[in-house]
């Protein structure tokens, strides 16, 4: 079995994506839906997906549950709360009445794009992560280097939550820089509640002009730091689009992971996904 564990999907007339600002996103402001996706994955051995939101609207949620409802590619869903609201929790009730709601997995809230580099240790957003571990629910870290502090803070206050770091905290790969993410990812990986996912590599790179080796040394890192076994694949489709096509993405990933053994492969493609988000497809 294969999972890709993190993607999107979106209609531009229901609603922008107000992170896409200039010309340079130009080749992803189309709609982007779920056959659109089975298109892409075609040949590529994906049996289910993670669907993960996109923009900080209460709106969206609802719809990724209601089509983790109606599509059975689709084994759950990663919605959003401002997580350092007090009214956070309030609005995660909010969703449960929803059709779908089983589908929910865990929540992400936009951190890397707040200017507040602190904003993952914030007191507030600490007490809501901690409810989402009562509540058996995943808190996916969405960082860059700056953020890092505060997540592994975050991590630290909240032993009894599950996390996923998505991305591997998108390194500057385009710059070759390697520190201070190289620490940072040694230090967050100590703690056994977090699980990554290798994905969002190809964007961190030179868009036009990558080459595999380019991504190597990254992944070296976060294979020694969190072992196979704690390590998940994503495509983090459409968005890689701007850099990389599907397959690419599998292509590159299936090079590295092939010095796997057959249980550590098994983990990295299914089994972490599964585990983490509790889908129970295994």
């Amino acid at each position: 079995m294969r999972i890709d564990s993190h993607h999107h999907v979106w209609d531009l007339s229901v609603r922008e994506q107000g992170w896409m600002v200039g010309e340079a996103l130009n080749p992803i402001k189309k709609n982007f839906s779920i056959n659109d996706l089975r298109q892409a994955i075609t040949g590529c051995g994906i049996d289910k997906t993670v669907v993960v939101q996109t923009v900080t609207n209460y709106d969206e949620t609802p719809e990724l549950l209601e089509l983790a409802d109606t599509d059975d590619l689709v084994a759950g869903v990663v919605g959003f709360l401002k997580i350092d609201a007090e009214d956070a929790i309030a609005h995660l009730d909010s969703y449960q009445p929803l059709r779908g709601f089983k589908y929910l997995v865990g929540i992400r809230d936009i951190a890397h794009d707040y200017e507040d580099v602190k904003y993952l240790s914030k007191p507030q957003v600490i007490k809501n992560v901690q409810e989402l571990g009562k509540r058996g629910l995943v808190y996916d870290l969405l960082t860059k280097t700056p953020h890092m502090r505060a997540a592994i803070d975050l991590v630290k206050a909240c032993p009894n939550t599950m996390f996923v770091l998505d991305h591997i905290s998108k390194p500057y790969i385009a710059k070759a820089d390697m520190q201070p993410w190289t620490d940072q990812i040694t230090e967050l990986a100590s703690f056994e509640n977090v699980v990554v996912k290798v994905s969002g590599l190809f964007t961190e790179a030179d868009w036009k002009n990558w080459k595999k080796e380019d991504f190597w040394p990254y992944l070296e890192h976060i294979t020694k730091s969190f072992t196979p076994n704690r390590m998940m694949f994503g495509s983090d489709w459409p968005v890689c689009l701007l850099a990389a096509t599907y397959k690419q993405s599998i292509d590159l990933v299936e090079e590295f992971t092939s010095k796997f053994s057959e249980s550590e492969n098994n983990a990295f493609w299914a089994g972490t996904a599964n585990k983490a988000y509790g889908l129970n497809l295994i």
